[in-house]
């Protein structure tokens, strides 16, 4: 089915730095033809996925009916979501949860409060894995091997002058995680940001997805996100790990 696969490639090109494409920005975005990207493109605004103005390509509503499907039919982020919404109410902070999905992870709940950062994070936005608390903790639950495969297999940039880019000063990190239980992240993201991030487990032992807690450096200092934070955490991750 590789019409198919080209046109699942072809949607999942755009974002939010490409919201609307051209048949050759899409090409090249893919890696595909031109011929093999018009096709898909028109395509897709023939089935309704895209909107199409004699020029660019963008993305209708309709898409979402593909990540809905999986929202809908996975208990895991409705239960997450659930839980995250309390634990939000509890701490006044924002709470998010996430799966691995290749180099990145994607939110698959969130619960937000007015004031946090990067107030364009939503369920569905992807991260990189190698400098955030909850991307650390999803790649501590693989082994070493598979961990460095995906570090070798994304780009590594510097977001602020703390991230952490090394591989192996991100596996010294990954020793940490399984040793502690636990991730704190601050600012190697986004500045004025931080996060302190522990694994979701199922009933079997498995890890499932990862959650965590942000606030900003001015408002908790790393300790206090430790000492205050961390036991909410590790409460909500044992009775999410009795039902999931």
């Amino acid at each position: 089915m590789l019409g198919l696969e080209k046109g699942l490639a072809v949607i999942e090109c755009f974002d939010d730095s490409r919201q609307r494409l051209t048949i050759s920005d899409a090409a090249k975005a893919v890696g595909l033809s031109r011929a093999a990207a018009r096709r898909c493109l028109l395509t897709l605004n023939y089935l309704g996925y895209t909107d199409y103005d004699g020029k660019f390509f963008s993305l209708t509503p309709r898409t979402m009916r593909l990540g809905y499907a999986y929202l809908a039919s996975t208990t895991i982020p409705q239960i997450l979501q659930t839980y995250l919404e309390n634990l939000c109410e509890e701490v006044n902070e924002a709470c998010s949860a996430a799966i691995l999905d290749g180099n990145e992870f994607v939110y698959v709940a969130r619960a937000a409060v007015k004031r946090i950062l990067a107030a364009n994070v939503s369920v569905g936005t992807r991260l990189p894995i190698f400098c955030t608390s909850l991307g650390r903790v999803l790649l501590s639950g693989l082994d070493d091997d598979q961990a460095q495969k995906i570090l070798e297999s994304m780009p590594r940039p510097a977001f602020t002058d703390y991230t952490k880019t090394d591989i192996e000063q991100i596996k010294m990190e990954l020793v940490k995680v399984r040793g502690n239980g636990y991730c704190l992240v601050v600012e190697e993201l986004q500045l004025g940001l931080s996060s302190i991030a522990v694994p979701v487990f199922n009933s079997a032992g498995r890890l499932v997805a990862s959650m965590c807690i942000s606030s900003q450096p001015a408002r908790k200092s790393s300790q206090q996100m430790v000492e205050e934070f961390l036991p909410k955490l590790l409460r909500t991750q044992k009775l999410l790990s009795s039902i999931l």
